[in-house]
């Protein structure tokens, strides 16, 4: 599909149909609440009416921008955008005409204002991208508007007109039964429909840090004066929230929704202090010189809770490094450690730090760690250098060790006597290092003579250390099993690809003295044989001595041919090898060898043809070579059947030779590549003036 065609396609103009009909609600509303303040400029409450329509206008950003991502969430904010700019253009004329004007806008009023609070509440349910998913939530947003149009009727139809707290803390508690939708839907969002609701959810929290701080102020210094123009003039933050959340700009809105709900339950805790030391004088401060003492009051707990979030850390540094003598406290140990074991840090250089760390935090003399999977263990890492050092503990032990916990002096005697050999220690502590009953090792910690004994505390710690350690060593091992693995793998690929690239080079040269025989022997012979035949042809009517004659030289002359090629077909593959087996061939091979050779193939049978052919040649190699090497020795070829395998060995006795030269010779790597294609394997053996001997074997399927 190209360009052009998703340009026109009914989706893309769909899309685009949409977005101008959001366009034009975003307009509508804007031109709405303009025409309110144009026909009533001079409303009562004119700053109320403003803030309305500054709340309205926010919203009206919010579904247009919202669209962009989640098109039917902003389809449902610009409706309800549209619906509160018709509200509260109304509301402003019913508030400022006393003609016949004023009872439409009254009905026009009471008509939409319900109906945009329960706008707001489906938008809340259909979090975060408007569709109403379940049954429950479609039930749960139907029954809203049901109860909204019931209100809207009754007001619509009688002169009555609802206080605005009683408006405000029903429709509060509407929110609060929204909740555990959003953060259902919250749970199974994708992360951009995360930070929608993440970004909404900050931008509700400040509206109700605004909200708290302006009533604490209103009750306790009266200010402001018009809360409930402060509580408007905040709740516009929400659209704002959706405006952030369907930006790219949201991406960490996490991190600033945490630090926005430490500061409310912050300011919720001062309030409520503020509030409690208020009823404790009885009345609000009425003068400016009592209203100023609490000015300063709130103003020292604002800079004292700033400089508390600045410092916080720096007062828990000052704090361990006074309690415990060091940096960090003992189980801060562990969650260091944790980390590091995300950083890719060598185990060696781990577990120095880890030591480095234990005798810091814990006080100790000596801090040291063992590790080994055998009956010995070596020091691995100690503070301060003891040099080398090793702890014997035999299978048993192992096993005891494995089991135990954080044990000191008394234990330690008893199961690992070699730790206190040639000291004076004070209190210590071991902590096996273990992972699925399997000992990797133990972390011995030391305390000098007469020093504080450890307390449950630091047990816990090593306990836990000691886990992370063995998982650690666990993993590590897996590691180098795995790196291990696979240079094996790779080796024995690059041996796979030297091994095919030799076979094909072998094949092409087999082929070529294939062709360079046929050519300069059995070809030259028939050649030969058809001249002769024409020959015989041509004196057998004149000269029918000569033509006999020479049809007996014919004959023989074709025995030669026949011979050649024979002699040449036991070159590629002898017919007597497939024909009677191993024995026979190779008994043959024997016969015609110049060598003395003894042929031993006592119970053997038929085996595979590719076993069969790679037994055989390389026998036939290792002939060749001991004829053109030791072409005075014997020979003794034994084949034989054992632990589900068929071996050979030749050997000769011969000058012999040294074997780390020639396993790079071309009769090695042949035999090597042989054996090695179909499971098996080769061995040579040999020294100066002690013979050869061949070993080889392939695995029987």
């Amino acid at each position: 599909m190209t360009p052009s065609d998703v340009a026109t396609s009914p989706l893309a103009a769909t899309a685009r149909t949409d977005g101008w009909l959001v366009t034009l609600l975003a307009a509508s509303s804007l031109a709405i609440v303009a025409i309110g303040i144009i026909v009533a400029p001079h409303a009562r409450d004119a700053t109320m009416w403003s803030l309305c329509a500054a709340v309205i206008v926010c919203w009206v950003g919010a579904g247009r921008t919202t669209f962009v991502g989640e098109p039917r969430l902003g389809w449902i904010i610009s409706a309800g955008a549209l619906v509160a700019a018709v509200a509260t253009s109304a509301g402003r004329i019913d508030h400022a005409l006393d003609s016949a004007l004023h009872t439409h806008a009254h009905v026009v009023a009471a008509l939409c204002a319900p109906v945009a609070m329960a706008v707001s509440l489906h938008v809340l349910i259909s979090l975060p991208d408007g569709v109403l998913r379940t049954r429950a939530r479609q039930m749960t947003c139907a029954l809203w508007y049901a109860l909204a149009g019931a209100v809207a009727i009754y007001l619509a139809t009688t002169s009555h007109v609802l206080p605005p707290w009683p408006v405000a803390v029903g429709w509060v508690l509407a929110v609060a039964t929204t909740l555990p939708s959003v953060s259902a839907r919250y749970v199974g969002a994708s992360a951009t429909e995360r930070q929608l609701i993440q970004s909404l959810a900050a931008g509700i929290t400040v509206a109700i840090i605004v909200v708290v701080s302006a009533e604490t102020l209103h009750l306790i210094v009266d200010w402001p004066r018009q809360v409930s123009a402060t509580l408007l003039g905040a709740s516009a933050l929400v659209p704002i929230g959706l405006v952030v959340g369907s930006s790219r700009r949201s991406s960490r809105a996490d991190r600033v929704l945490v630090y926005l709900l430490r500061v409310l339950g912050l300011v919720v805790v001062v309030s409520a202090i503020y509030l409690i030391a208020l009823r404790g004088f009885g009345t609000a401060p009425t003068t400016f010189a009592e209203r100023k003492v609490f000015w300063w009051s709130i103003g020292a707990a604002a800079g004292s809770a700033v400089v508390c979030f600045a410092l916080w850390n720096k007062f828990d540094r000052m704090a361990t490094s006074f309690t415990y003598g060091a940096r960090e406290a003992p189980d801060e140990v562990v969650r260091t450690f944790g980390s590091r074991l995300t950083r890719a840090i060598p185990m060696d250089e781990l577990l120095l730090q880890l030591v480095e760390s234990l005798r810091k935090t814990l006080t100790l003399s000596s801090a040291e760690i063992y590790t080994g999977t055998g009956e010995v263990l070596e020091l691995a890492v100690s503070v301060p250098d003891i040099g080398r050092r090793s702890l014997n503990v035999s299978g048993d032990e192992r096993a005891v060790i494995a089991r135990a916990g954080v044990s000191g002096n008394a234990w330690a005697s008893v199961w690992i006597p070699s730790i206190a050999a040639g000291r004076n220690p004070g209190p210590l502590r071991v902590a096996p290092i273990s992972h699925a009953g399997e000992l990797l090792g133990v972390i011995v910690i030391f305390r000098t003579v007469g020093a504080v004994a450890f307390r449950e505390e630091d047990d816990r710690v090593l306990t836990e250390l000691a886990r992370q350690v063995g998982l650690a060593m666990h993993n590590a091992q897996l590691d180098t099993a795995l790196q291990s693995s696979l240079d094996e793998l790779r080796r024995q690929a690059d041996e796979l690809r030297a091994s095919r690239a030799r076979v094909v080079a072998s094949g092409d040269a087999e082929r070529r003295r294939v062709e360079r025989n046929l050519h300069d022997g059995a070809q030259q012979h028939l050649v030969a044989l058809a001249i002769n035949l024409r020959l015989a042809k041509d004196i057998v009517v004149e000269d029918p001595e000569a033509a006999a004659e020479m049809l007996d030289e014919l004959g023989v002359a074709v025995q030669d041919t026949i011979k050649e090629l024979r002699e040449l077909a036991h070159g590629i593959y002898p017919p007597l090898l497939v024909d009677s087996g191993l024995t026979e061939a190779l008994r043959a091979v024997a016969n015609r060898s110049p060598l003395a050779v003894e042929l031993v193939t006592e119970g053997i049978g038929r085996y595979g043809r590719d076993n069969e052919a790679a037994i055989y040649f390389c026998c036939l190699e290792a002939l060749q070579n001991a004829g053109k090497h030791a072409p005075d020795s014997r020979v003794t070829i034994r084949i034989w059947e054992e632990s589900g395998g068929l071996l050979f060995e030749v050997s000769d006795d011969g000058p012999g030779f040294d074997v780390a030269l020639a396993k790079g010779g071309h009769g090695y790597v042949n035999m090597a590549d042989r054996l090695g294609a179909i499971g098996g394997a080769v061995r040579w053996e040999s020294e100066p003036g002690h013979g050869t001997t061949i070993r080889g074997s392939v695995p029987l399927n």
